[in-house]
């Protein structure tokens, strides 16, 4: 996939009315890997939590976005002209997983929500296998994201919210050596812990 110049043009004109009007602050941006390709994998609980991650990220991410956002002919375009693409979820989509791939093969970053959907309570969801098994089949790192968490965890507008960027897990350090359904379940708990700990930890420390 080719880099979008619409995406960087957006992201430059709203990246400050933004962090205004979400009052947004940022930890861990010094875990971002400065080169190749890697998996943001946050957990999602708003609509706004794409362009939150947008405006963070110093490079373009790729989302994998689910397919009904797509229906739309104007929106499908402009959605696709940004850089993101469609899964049908509760399926394996082979396409939507090649498309992943490729992204990642040639050194880009990957936006893949690890719960598959919004969640409308706040609560974190069980997480899906989606991230563990492209991380399998790239070798790539996945960057753990919170976005806000603990009794913080709606994002809002006008109040303070934050994002919080774990380090890379790689694929060796969630047993990923066979490739198996089970592995990757296994290794998609891992990383969901691993979110909520960094929830857990910098409400601890505040």
């Amino acid at each position: 996939m080719k880099k979008s110049k619409l995406y960087r043009f957006i992201v430059t004109i709203i990246r400050p009315f933004v962090r205004i009007l979400y009052r947004l602050k940022v930890y861990g941006l010094e875990n971002i890997p400065k080169s190749g390709g890697y998996i943001i994998c946050p957990n999602h609980t708003s609509n706004a939590d794409p362009v939150l991650l947008a405006i963070t990220f110093p490079r373009q991410i790729y989302f994998m976005a689910k397919e009904e956002l797509f229906k739309n002919k104007i929106l499908g375009k402009l959605f696709k002209m940004v850089g993101a693409f469609p899964v049908e979820r509760g399926k394996r989509d082979a396409s939507a997983i090649n498309t992943a791939e490729k992204v990642l093969n040639k050194g880009e970053q990957l936006g893949l929500f690890i719960e598959g959907t919004r969640s409308k309570t706040g609560d974190f969801l069980r997480p899906k296998t989606g991230c563990t098994m492209i991380a399998y089949k790239t070798k790539v790192p996945i960057l753990p994201v919170c976005i806000n968490g603990a009794n913080e965890f709606k994002v809002k507008v006008l109040k303070k919210n934050v994002i919080i960027i774990g380090t890379p897990i790689y694929p060796e350090n969630l047993n990923l050596s066979e490739g198996s359904g089970k592995e990757f379940r296994e290794g998609s708990r891992l990383i969901m812990q691993n979110i909520k700990d960094l929830a857990l930890n910098f409400y601890v420390q505040k």
